[in-house]
């Protein structure tokens, strides 16, 4: 069917996206793993009826494994329906959506990265499925590059903090007013310690989005790092006026302790 398509009409966008999503199915594959620690949702623990211990003493669970050559076959589609039609932003997507899954993250970051940068340079002029324009295109670029940060964070990976500068900066570059980066960038700043880099850029995002709960709170805990209880005091109080519920119970914890 494919082949026909082609034949066809070359120069229909839909067909890459359609080889791109065959042979993604063709090069998966879900194989049955023995291991020791749980992974997915599905997880079967073994444990030893002689042994008085609690724990179990390995796990089975269904893992999922892409062959390396129909993968490549794969972006090698997509990379030609993005060359041909470079503002489908649903193909740039759905590219970095794969390495995520492969845990590609060298290439993962490279491609938002390059999504961010032609957005720009674009006017975010984006369409979509059936080369439909997407609603609010800036704003669902930056919302769709936020979840890929998120992604790389919750790998709990600090190898991969260069990839979260690298994605952040990107975006300020382009953006220099976007709150959730200008507190990422502040977050990975706190972690390494540089708390006058941080603050500058936690005060800017105070500036853009003073009801942001997580910047106070960001703030808070940089001058409580510094040593600036009062200042750590008047931010985590403001926390507690912002936040949900977590973060208030975060925040008055915080309050407690620094009140002793």
């Amino acid at each position: 069917l494919l082949k026909e398509w082609r034949a066809a009409d070359a120069n229909d966008p839909e067909l890459y996206v359609a080889y791109f999503n065959h042979y993604i199915k063709q090069s998966r594959s879900n194989v049955i793993s023995l291991g020791t620690h749980p992974e997915g949702d599905e997880v079967l623990e073994l444990r030893d009826p002689d042994s008085t211990k609690k724990e179990p003493v390995g796990y089975i669970y269904d893992d999922v494994h892409y062959d390396p050559d129909l993968l490549a076959t794969a972006f090698a589609y997509i990379d030609t329906g993005i060359a041909k039609f470079p503002q489908r932003l649903d193909m740039r997507f759905g590219k970095t959506h794969m390495y995520g899954e492969t845990e590609d993250y060298a290439h993962f970051t490279d491609e938002v990265v390059r999504t961010i940068e032609h957005g720009a340079a674009t006017g975010y002029a984006w369409t979509w499925t059936n080369n439909e324009p997407v609603e609010d295109p800036k704003e669902y670029t930056l919302s769709g590059t936020q979840e890929y940060v998120h992604r790389l964070w919750e790998t709990g990976d600090d190898s991969l903090t260069k990839d979260i500068v690298r994605i952040t900066e990107a975006v300020l570059k382009e953006v220099p007013d976007h709150v959730e980066s200008l507190s990422t960038r502040a977050a990975i700043h706190i972690m390494n310690a540089e708390y006058g880099p941080a603050l500058d850029l936690l005060l800017r995002a105070e500036k853009l989005a003073p009801e942001d709960a997580i910047v106070t709170s960001n703030i808070a805990e940089t001058y409580k790092r510094q040593g600036d209880m009062g200042k750590a005091i008047k931010y985590y109080g403001r926390t507690v006026e912002l936040g949900d519920e977590e973060t208030k119970t975060f925040a008055r914890k915080q309050l407690e302790e620094l009140r002793k």
